[in-house]
């Protein structure tokens, strides 16, 4: 029997973000603002809780971190290695192992697939609102398949709380407070024939009568990693008009293994490498998507974005997740000619994160 540790997407509000992270949380209120968001469950903060209580590794984790407090690289990596290892092998409560299962035989219900390849995302507290963000600090899985591995993608998640990184980052901002609690979203992989990222507003002047896009073929890997540099453009919301188109060389993609877990890096075509990812149609599909999330939350925001391999708009487009946009500058003051040009040409916006938090 269920005991509550997780919840369909589409039951969540932005209310529940104590409760299941940020991601989760606001992946639940673009779909009830009717955005297509692919589906899937979240897992609550209390199902790490439990975990921990259940296996009795409160004081290894306390323990570790205590040796981390010197604030040494070397005793941090050490930290992070002692408590990855111990959750690792750990196993989960039962309650919360029969309740995912129980949800992804749901999932793949919906999905009409026996053994659905998912997204296991995590989807730390605090993560995503409007004054701070922990995104890329926790980890997230790709193409996931079968129970057995999705169990173990989500304690991976929750591992990823004591990664040498996240550790120093809660350092750096003070400590204290709550113990660190990790909530964990899973969804139906989408098969990006390409993926990006989208302010609804113009990230360096802060223009908000702009769409700024970032795209590149595959899913987002190449671009989080370095080894491409994705188009971008720079849409008008209120006309349409592309203000700027900058297409670059795209010479690796990451897509599904054929074997159908995880993901493999493949060369993209030289016929594609410098061709346009987005075309006209793209662009007003995400236009019109960035307008409203953007009415929905009232305030611009950070939204990561699939095309669908082999669908048609508008079923091809899906939203992966929505944050606040953290620090918007000024509206700065019109600019013309190579002012102008100089000022877009800087333009750098954050990189699609579907593999990284």
């Amino acid at each position: 029997m269920s005991v509550g540790h997780i919840r369909p997407l589409q039951e969540l509000r932005r209310s529940d973000a104590s409760a299941f992270g940020g991601k989760s949380a606001n992946l639940g209120e673009l779909l009830s603002a009717a955005i297509p968001v692919p589906p899937g469950f979240a897992v609550s903060a209390d199902a790490f809780r439990d975990f921990v209580a259940v296996t009795g590794l409160g004081g290894a984790i306390q323990g570790a971190l205590a040796r981390a407090a010197s604030g040494t690289v070397e005793d941090g990596a050490a930290a992070s290695k002692a408590v990855g290892e111990a959750m690792r092998f750990a196993p989960l409560p039962e309650a919360v192992r029969d309740e995912l299962a129980e949800r992804y035989d749901a999932l793949a219900r919906e999905t009409g697939a026996p053994e659905p390849a998912v997204a296991v995302r995590s989807s730390a507290l605090g993560e995503d609102g409007e004054d701070a963000s922990f995104a890329g600090q926790q980890e997230s899985f790709l193409w996931v398949r079968g129970l057995e591995h999705v169990c173990d993608a989500v304690r991976d998640c929750w591992a990823s709380l004591y990664t040498p990184r996240a550790i120093a980052y809660r350092a750096a901002r003070g400590g204290g407070g709550e113990e660190p609690a990790m909530g964990v979203t899973v969804q139906a992989m989408v098969d990006a024939e390409v993926s990006g990222v989208l302010f609804t507003c113009n990230p360096v002047s802060g223009d908000p009568s702009m769409v700024a896009i970032e795209a590149s073929w595959g899913l987002g890997l190449a671009v989080v990693g370095g080894e491409t540099t994705p188009d971008d453009f720079l849409v008008s919301k209120v006309t349409g008009e592309v203000v700027r188109r900058t297409v670059n060389a795209k010479e690796v993609e990451y897509v599904p293994d054929a074997a159908g877990r995880g993901t493999v890096r493949v060369e993209v075509p030289e016929d594609r490498r410098s061709e346009a990812c987005l075309h006209e149609e793209h662009l007003a599909a995400l236009v019109e998507i960035a307008r409203r999330v953007e009415r929905h939350y009232g305030a611009h925001q950070d939204v990561e974005w699939a095309l669908a391999r082999g669908r048609r708009l508008p079923d091809a487009l899906l939203v992966l997740q929505a944050r606040p946009v953290t620090a918007v500058p000024e509206r700065a003051p019109k600019l013309s000619g190579s002012a102008l040009s100089l000022v877009l040409n800087t333009f750098g916006a954050a990189s699609p994160k579907d593999a990284r938090g």
